[in-house]
């Protein structure tokens, strides 16, 4: 996906389930859906509630959050849980 194509709603949904996940870097919305960390807060801001959008803001930038690889535990070496379904590209596969 290039940044002047419009999100799907089902791609919209899944890059704000994977923004909301803990576990999952902002690398991997990188990797799957070509948008930067700057895009994916712009896009949060976009379609949640203010309330909702400060909360996973202040979660994000906590240190309960592993949004960011550098404060990742250097031994997780994947992007998902091993017992997630596959994930190919912008691909979800038998969602």
């Amino acid at each position: 996906m290039n940044n002047t194509e419009p999100i799907t709603e089902r791609n919209l949904d899944r890059i704000i389930e994977m923004a909301w996940e803990d576990r999952t870097p902002f690398e991997a919305i990188k990797f799957q859906f070509n948008l930067a960390e700057k895009e994916v807060i712009k896009l949060m801001r976009r379609n949640l509630k203010v309330s909702s959008f400060k909360r996973w803001r202040k979660r994000v930038n906590s240190g309960v959050s592993q949004k960011h690889l550098k404060k990742r535990n250097p031994e997780i070496t994947r992007f998902k849980c091993s017992r997630q379904k596959a994930i190919s590209g912008n691909k979800i596969s038998k969602r």
